[in-house]
């Protein structure tokens, strides 16, 4: 799983589960510009990197500040500190947010660096990348912002900087980039060059970026944004697609805002303290101008469709009956408009409440559409973002679930080909020595599957990370068995307390 967020959880779950039980054998990390090495030694830089995950990548901050010692600096010292706890492989990128911080301080959040700035940034990541690390990675989305509100660190970084790092990737060899240029995809002109000119400048390293959601209503779209990988292609670069095999079904809270912070003229509301946050939602005019803002053109107008989300998790005693139910229904039968019926239910949830689009049940002309965009050779089956938004997405298991339902339902690809698109294209992407593929000499990560029964079980939320919070969570059917360098860490569907992983290094483990 190429896209992944568990540089944290390792440290209370060595495991990273839920992945290995749906057959992952090894992970990437430190996507997005969000690795968590290195650190200076002024404690607060620790703190900023708690408060910043809490927010863009939805990791409970008690669960941080318990289950994370924090005690490393280096890059190095982090990977000697994750080693031994990993029960599957795992490599990590070293991330653009971590090295703005410990260069520029508070600064980081507020403007383009100096030369001299970037030059200590480039310092840092030639340390991380000597020490293994595999690659570098940065984003420019609109969606990642810190808890005062403010651009996470890397979207104050000018193009020249981000350049500049890019090339020192040129000094080390099985090492790539990933960038989010921006929030939709490369659909114009600028994150097309931008993208193209990041794997210029690291020597014509591979770039990737997600996420890609194919359907067969917007396959079309989907073909317009793969234009950066020719684009790139035609100038000597590689700009590699990540997309995941199912349509995120996420879960929205007014709480946190994450996502909804980027509709224009909302963020400063999704910002706002708590009882002030409630007081504006409470208000009719404030509500009028807030839907009528969702209303507008923009990228993220899909989101207020307000009557056709489902309530997916309530708090209080007077909500229970609307879990399950969508907001049309619930306005119906409370003879109101749908986004006061929303409201109205986060209110009186404290603004708990889970809300957004159930899955639709994809149609055999949606997987064609899918399966034909993992042939293309421009994209790449992947984007899970497993370990982040923990309340908020369950993409962790989409290896089950392709087994599952283009291959042994609708029969669109064999089970030796899907198996491949999630294995073999992922390593030879990441140029990975001896992984990837069934062959003497190559290191025994193998998963037992029984391809009659192979399934995703159903999505439940799981109160087990440190601090109590609860997590989305499913385990899988059909994988009985998992083995990582030949020892097995699941057995009959439990894992067992066995860490053969490894942190994976540039240089050794890639090329």
């Amino acid at each position: 799983d190429v896209h992944t967020h568990y540089d944290a959880q390792v440290f209370w779950d060595g495991t990273l589960s839920p992945s290995p039980l749906h057959g992952v054998t090894t992970v990437i990390g430190g996507n997005c510009g969000f690795s968590i090495a290195p650190l200076s030694d002024d404690p607060t830089d620790g703190e900023y990197l708690m408060r910043m995950l809490s927010r863009v990548e939805g990791m409970p901050l008690d669960s941080l500040r318990t289950g994370v010692p924090w005690n490393w600096r280096t890059t190095a010292e982090y990977f000697d500190a994750v080693g031994p706890l990993l029960a599957i492989n795992a490599g990590f990128k070293v991330g653009h947010s971590a090295l703005r911080r410990v260069a520029m301080g508070d600064e980081a959040t507020e403007r383009e660096a100096t030369d001299r700035e970037v030059s200590a940034m480039s310092s840092l990541l030639r340390d991380g990348l000597t020490a293994g690390a595999m690659g570098f990675s940065s984003t420019w989305s609109v969606t990642h912002n810190d808890p005062e509100g403010r651009p996470v660190p890397s979207r104050l970084a000018s193009r020249e900087e981000i350049l500049t790092l890019c090339s020192v990737l040129k000094e080390f060899p099985g090492t790539s980039l990933e960038m989010l240029a921006a929030a939709g995809g490369p659909t114009d002109d600028e994150s097309k060059a931008l993208l193209c000119d990041m794997s210029l400048a690291a020597g014509g390293r591979q770039v990737n970026w997600n996420v890609m959601q194919v359907t067969a209503r917007n396959l079309q779209e989907c073909l317009a944004k793969l234009d950066a990988s020719t684009y790139a292609a035609e100038r000597g670069a590689k700009v590699v697609a990540l997309t995941v095999p199912m349509v995120i079904a996420a879960r929205l809270s007014l709480a946190s805002g994450f996502v909804l912070d980027a509709i224009p003229g909302w963020e400063e509301v999704m910002f706002l303290p708590p009882d002030d946050k409630k007081r504006v939602l409470s208000d009719p005019e404030e509500r009028k101008r807030l839907n009528c803002l969702a209303q507008g053109d923009h990228p993220f107008r899909p989101l207020a469709n307000w009557g056709a989300m489902t309530i997916f998790d309530t708090v209080a005693e007077e909500n229970q009956s609307y879990a399950g139910r969508t907001v049309a229904d619930i306005a119906a039968e409370r003879s109101c408009d749908p986004f006061d019926a929303l409201l109205d239910i986060a209110l009186a949830d404290d603004l708990l409440t889970s809300f957004g689009y159930s899955e639709v049940q994809a149609s055999r002309e949606d997987w064609e559409a899918r399966v034909g965009i993992w042939r293309d050779g421009r994209a790449v089956i992947g984007a899970s973002d497993a370990g982040a938004h923990l309340d908020l997405l369950a993409t962790f298991n989409y290896p089950t679930r392709v087994l599952a339902e283009p291959v042994r339902e609708h029969g669109l690809l064999s089970f030796e080909e899907a198996v491949y698109r999630m294995t073999a294209v992922q390593a030879d992407l990441y140029g990975l020595v001896d992984r990837g593929r069934l062959s003497e000499g190559a290191y025994a990560d193998l998963i037992i599957v029984d391809e009659s029964v192979v399934a995703s079980n159903p999505i439940t939320l799981r109160p087990d990370l440190p601090g109590g919070a609860a997590r989305l969570y499913a385990g899988a059917s059909g994988i009985d068995d998992v083995l990582v360098a030949g020892t097995p860490v699941v057995t009959d569907g439990k894992f067992t307390d066995h860490r053969p992983g490894r942190v994976l290094r540039s240089g050794a483990d890639s090329r």
